[in-house]
């Protein structure tokens, strides 16, 4: 019974490297690499800032607001999208009263 022990313990170490090497050499063919991206947004669009009429020409309106999840206006606001923000502006004075950033 010593004997056979003595010699399973004798095999395991003589192959333990042999099995850490290919271990390594699958490791090395194989690298596993994962890449994450972050992306920030950032608007230039602040509440409060007034829009002048350059800038309107670029905007489209929002009519459709509820297919983009935008509250309803109130009297005398109305949406209107910049880029991929949607503002809410005043019709007459052009004041941003509320930016909604990349929907």
């Amino acid at each position: 019974m010593k004997k056979i022990f003595a010699a399973l313990l004798s095999a395991s170490f003589l192959l333990s490297p042999m099995v850490v090497s290919q271990a390594s050499a699958d490791d090395h063919r194989h690298p596993h690499v994962v890449v994450q991206k972050k992306v920030v947004v950032r608007s230039h669009w602040k509440k409060g800032y007034r829009v002048n009429a350059s800038e309107r020409r670029r905007f489209s309106d929002v009519n459709d607001y509820r297919r983009y999840r935008l509250a309803p206006p109130p009297r005398g606001y109305r949406w209107v999208r910049a880029d991929n923000d949607y503002l809410l502006i005043g019709v007459t004075s052009g004041i941003v009263s509320s930016v909604i950033a990349g929907r």
